[in-house]
């Protein structure tokens, strides 16, 4: 847009890597393009901002890279920029390298971040939800999310097999930090015996009156989510004080959830959302995420979005159904 005031747009992955962050790069930088905007890209997250680790984005580099998982940019956690004093030397990075506006792929600390930001610099920040653990108001799925939940059943149905070989108790903890959407879309799929979440006080009771009864003729797979308070450990220790004949095991997924090449779901979340976010900036849009709710794009205010994204009814439903 010849008329637009936004010539020079920042983008930076932050917080946790999650696949189809490179996907989004790469629609950023294509929609910059047709709209004749410089776009850069600054590596390690707002460390990389307060150093002025700045590059150029390549429309025909990413599109070759657009398919790979993690971030080509680098992320990083920055203790710097919780202080004013960092905040400030990022904002005059920013000057220095005449960037008008800022697109963010992070999770709710990213936007908390941002939200600090805006109390010392006001060009226009736009997020885009990129974290595996789906736990952001204001959109139905973040980037990375069907992809790890993908990664989480390939590795259960594998654990499975050899379950089923020996007639095991396999308790398979999955990521999420304090959100149970991979624990509960990942357990409900490969058919687990029970399933632990943060956000139910009654799964773990219908775990302790299956167990109580089996009988080693079977496998029998738990999985649990990693904030649940329990904790894989705890629930091995219990299950073996109700019944200490089961031959158990336990396997922590961890951060093989978060590699790998993004799902062609999470691709087309990236490439929406990427376009979204630009389109945001040249409608004179500021501190909004840019998200997806029922299919529909929706831009949702950064203090509405860094709220928990809690379980819905349906779902709680689902595993009342198939955890007793």
């Amino acid at each position: 847009m010849k008329n637009s005031p936004i010539k020079h747009i920042g983008v930076f992955t932050s917080g946790g890597d999650s696949p189809g962050m490179n996907a989004a790069l790469y629609a950023i930088a294509k929609t910059a393009e047709t709209k004749g905007i410089k776009v850069s890209g600054i590596r390690k997250g707002y460390e990389g901002m307060i150093d002025g680790d700045i590059v150029p984005l390549e429309v025909h580099e990413l599109q070759k890279l657009a398919h790979r998982g993690g971030t080509i940019l680098k992320t990083a956690r920055s203790q710097r920029f919780m202080q004013l004093e960092g905040r400030k030397k990022a904002l005059q990075m920013l000057k220095d390298n005449n960037i008008d506006a800022l697109i963010a792929i992070g999770g709710d600390g990213t936007f908390r971040g941002l939200l600090a930001f805006s109390e010392i610099c006001d060009i226009p920040f736009i997020g885009i939800p990129g974290t595996i653990d789906n736990d952001i108001s204001g959109t139905d799925y973040t980037l990375g999310f069907d992809s790890a939940v993908n990664t989480a059943i390939e590795n259960i149905d594998k654990i499975r097999d050899t379950a089923e070989s020996h007639n095991r108790v396999f308790i398979i903890e999955v990521m999420g930090r304090d959100s149970g959407y991979i624990g509960i879309h990942s357990g409900l799929t490969v058919g687990a015996d029970a399933i632990l979440i943060p956000e139910s006080g009654e799964d773990f009771i219908h775990l302790l009156d299956k167990i109580k009864d089996y009988d080693n003729e079977e496998a029998f797979l738990v999985v649990v989510s990693e904030g649940d308070e329990l904790g894989a450990e705890l629930v091995a220790s219990k299950i073996k004080e109700i019944n200490p004949s089961v031959d158990l095991r336990i396997t922590k997924l961890g951060h093989v959830q978060r590699g790998g090449n993004p799902s062609a779901f999470d691709r087309m979340l990236g490439i929406r959302l990427g376009v979204a976010s630009v389109d945001a900036l040249l409608k004179g849009k500021k501190n909004v995420m840019a998200g997806i709710l029922n299919n529909q794009l929706r831009l949702t205010p950064f203090n509405q979005v860094v709220k928990q994204h809690s379980i819905n009814k349906e779902l709680q439903e689902l595993l009342k159904i198939f955890g007793s």
